[in-house]
């Protein structure tokens, strides 16, 4: 019997949106799953643009990095899925064009961060901003993504692990092609989408407790990220049956991009810890700074001013004073190191 606390998948009919045969458009339809997606991106973008701002970049400044992190993190997401579920794909009989069917699911995490971190190098190149800089803002909402892009698993009835008799078990169709041979139907499984879910957003208020707690900069933020993500997901890895990636001496390529994660991020943390134990003076490299917008100029009687013009004197004069003190402040306390001047994204 199913308990009734089991968590039910959704009808097939709402994995494409918006339901009906009159909103097709031509032969095409719009899939959910890439809707959570996109979700998913914006609400990140979001979020990184305010971290940005807040630590003195250019407002928007975002966009044109994504521009260059987010196609590229699909495509590496996608290929690291295909070549790590090799069977899936290339087998007699097979459509090669389904390798590019990225709306039938099947995005690997660790694909798109080594295109999206490729892509993210080329943005920040171009903007100015400095990757480590870029990459600590991404952090938490990498995990705020990813949490919303599980949602689009739960759609597409896939990312569920072993049987399990718990009453929160997810339940999952036996027409299912993912579904295991011998398994009576009604089988529970568990909901590992749900579980990523929770992970990643205990991970969000672990990072930006942490960060805020001791003032992480310079990649450290990034590098908890990537231990944290990479000890939920090895662990997820090794109940999944839905099916799993292919491996090497019997562990799944997951996992072992797993352990790499977490390796990556222990030394990650404990070099940047070495090289820059002070804060980060700037999100932007030595010689680069945001736009300067120039003011508008008017004509007045003849006389031509600008905006600043019409600024208050005794208000300019506060602003001036306000702003002389912290150039004071700023130069006794927040000097560059030569290290930090010739240092360069890496």
């Amino acid at each position: 019997m199913i308990s009734p606390l089991s968590i039910p998948s959704p009808d097939p009919v709402f994995q494409v949106f918006p339901i009906g045969p009159f909103f097709g458009i031509g032969p095409f339809e719009i899939h959910i799953y890439a809707l959570i997606i996109l979700v998913g991106i914006i609400v990140a973008m979001i979020m990184v643009n305010q971290r940005l701002t807040k630590r003195g970049g250019e407002p928007g400044i975002v966009i044109d990095i994504v521009l260059f992190a987010v196609p590229l993190g699909i495509v590496g997401a996608r290929f690291y899925h295909v070549f790590t579920h090799v069977g899936d794909y290339f087998y007699p009989g097979s459509n090669f064009w389904n390798i590019f069917a990225i709306w039938d699911g099947g995005n690997a995490l660790y694909g798109s961060l080594i295109g999206g971190a490729i892509g993210a190098w080329i943005g920040c190149r171009i903007t100015g901003i400095r990757l480590w800089s870029f990459a600590d803002a991404l952090a938490p909402a990498m995990l705020v993504a990813q949490a919303i892009g599980r949602v689009g698993n739960y759609f597409n009835h896939e990312l569920f692990g072993l049987p399990t008799t718990l009453p929160w078990g997810l339940e999952i169709e036996s027409t299912n092609a993912k579904f295991p041979a011998g398994l009576a139907d009604g089988t529970l499984f568990h909901p590992l989408f749900l579980y990523e879910i929770i992970w990643n957003l205990v991970g969000v208020a672990l990072l930006l407790l942490i960060e805020r707690r001791f003032r992480l900069r310079w990649g450290k933020v990034f590098a908890l990220y990537l231990i944290w993500y990479g000890l939920g997901r090895s662990w997820l890895e090794a109940i999944r049956i839905d099916p799993t990636s292919d491996g090497f001496l019997g562990i799944p390529a997951n996992i072992w991009a797993s352990f790499v994660a977490i390796a990556l991020g222990i030394i990650l943390f404990v070099v940047q810890s070495r090289r820059h134990p002070g804060v980060e003076i700037s999100v932007y490299r030595p010689g680069r700074s945001p736009r300067v917008i120039e003011p508008r100029t008017k004509n007045k009687g003849g006389a031509t001013t600008t905006d600043a013009d019409e600024v208050d004197g005794a208000e300019s004069d506060g602003a001036a004073g306000s702003a002389g003190s912290a150039g004071s402040a700023g130069s006794g306390n927040e000097r560059w190191t030569d290290e930090e001047l010739s240092s360069t994204p890496r």
